[in-house]
């Protein structure tokens, strides 16, 4: 068994679900998470963020449930409105940490998400990456070097095509996998222990 976690980095949601993939992963060692990016701001969607006017009180509520942080610098972006959220650029990114450590995918995904969202940094930057990499004891210069190649963007619309053919929609989602058996674990807002009673039913189900 493993678990699949569908996300994207700029997803609000996303961010506020942090705390409780990093409970569960804490409770399920033995439990290998594999990261999908997925393409909420790609195409027509890839403009500036004043567009989106739901975001502030969006975050609100994130913070509200969740109690993650939205930090200052971060703020700063949404009051000045021009920053364009780029999916397939943060999913490049994710891409260029994850080869560098797959087994620490989750953990690289989440700081990804602090890098904006309380940093304030952009994800479209190659330089995110190196101080990102650096942070997480990796090669800062490969991985910004990685978010460039043209074998980090490929990764990137696989990862997109992995989600749609998981069947999300919607971020963040967090899904069970055994076999040809699968089930979601979470869709959005979801506490650990949620996650726990999902998670103990499906593994009840297990064929002997």
């Amino acid at each position: 068994m493993k678990l699949i976690y569908v996300f994207d980095a700029y997803c609000g949601w996303s961010h506020g679900f942090s705390p409780t993939l990093r409970e569960v992963i804490s409770r399920h060692p033995e439990l290998a998470v594999e990261v999908v990016s997925g393409g909420l701001f790609t195409g027509s969607r890839r403009v500036p963020i004043r567009a989106f006017g739901y975001v502030r009180g969006a975050n609100a509520t994130i913070a509200e449930l969740t109690g993650v942080e939205f930090g200052e610098a971060y703020e700063k972006l949404i009051a000045d409105g021009s920053f364009v959220m780029d999916s397939e650029a943060a999913a490049r990114g994710l891409a260029a940490l994850r080869q560098a450590a797959p087994t620490r995918a989750a953990e690289l995904a989440m700081a990804l998400q602090h890098a904006f969202y309380v940093d304030g940094l952009s994800l479209s930057d190659p330089e995110t990456y190196r101080k990102l990499a650096g942070q997480a004891g990796l090669g800062a210069e490969d991985a910004a070097a990685a978010f460039g190649a043209p074998g980090t963007r490929t990764e990137a619309e696989a990862d997109f095509a992995r989600a749609a053919g998981l069947g999300v929609d919607g971020f963040p989602t967090l899904l069970a996998v055994d076999g040809e058996r699968t089930t979601a674990l979470a869709r959005g807002r979801a506490t650990a222990d949620d996650v726990e009673r999902r998670l103990a039913a499906f593994s009840a189900t297990r064929p002997s």
